[in-house]
């Protein structure tokens, strides 16, 4: 993998942005791989397409690429907010990539995947719709709250402007890949919970702990008034795929990877 933005391709451009755009589009068509299978190229989709930007000629996986020149923080602005909504609730969110670059040395810096197995409503929040005045009055947008994510939903491949191994990337694609198994609320409720787990930063943890969440975990899920029982039977779930071990008496412990 080259890490270098080859300026040349966008010299016809004027805008900054544009530059930056047509810059990281090329890099990852040459240099991207697919993650979920091993195909070591992706593909352009039809320009134009809602929420993706590359597809994977072996599996068929959908990306969409989010590229900015600074470090991402809690919120990305993204597309609007209506399709997200239905692209989660059909399954065919695409999975998003985060790319950093130097602006000034034209190098990726930084490059992490969220699989769409963590994509849920949870993380997607609505912007203000666009005042009376403006052309698409009406309009909405939308960001994707990274805070809201495990860690785990992060999957570095560049990483301090160094590529990570291509076997590490799919393992740990892989190694919650069975959230695709359950439905589009259980996934939600999944990520949330193994959001609130990562928090506590301890290899062991009580129930007691978990439930400090709660009030958190019910404004995610305002329509479910089983809070402490969803819980429960989420952490059961990460139990039985091996990514926390239940020690008895309302005690877990964190499993290594």
């Amino acid at each position: 993998m080259k890490l270098e933005l080859l300026p040349e391709i966008a010299s016809s451009y004027k805008s900054f942005s544009q530059r930056a755009r047509v810059l990281t589009e090329k890099w990852a068509l040459e240099n991207l791989y697919c993650p979920a299978c091993p195909s070591d190229n992706l593909a352009p989709t039809t320009p134009g397409k809602e929420v993706v930007d590359f597809i994977c000629p072996g599996c068929d996986e959908r990306y969409q690429l989010k590229s900015q020149s600074h470090p991402f923080g809690n919120r990305v602005v993204n597309s609007a907010y209506e399709p997200k909504i239905k692209a989660i609730r059909t399954g065919t969110i695409p999975n998003f990539l985060f790319l950093r670059y130097d602006p000034e040395k034209l190098l990726v810096s930084d490059l992490f995947i969220v699989p769409k197995h963590f994509m849920s409503k949870s993380i997607i929040e609505p912007r203000k719709p666009l005042s009376e005045h403006a052309r698409r009055h009406g309009w909405r947008g939308s960001n994707i709250v990274l805070r809201n994510l495990p860690l785990d939903a992060r999957i570095p491949i560049v990483k301090n402007k160094q590529e990570m191994p291509k076997n590490t990337v799919r393992d740990l694609w892989n190694r919650f890949l069975f959230m695709r198994e359950q439905s589009v609320n259980s996934r939600g409720w999944l990520a949330d919970v193994l959001a609130c787990v990562r928090r506590l930063d301890k290899e062991t943890f009580t129930l007691i702990d978990i439930y400090a969440f709660d009030t958190q975990l019910a404004k995610l899920h305002p329509i479910n008034k089983h809070i402490r029982p969803k819980i429960r039977q989420q952490l059961q779930v990460l139990r039985d795929y091996d990514t926390i071990e239940f020690l008895g008496k309302g005690v877990y412990r964190i499993r290594k990877s």
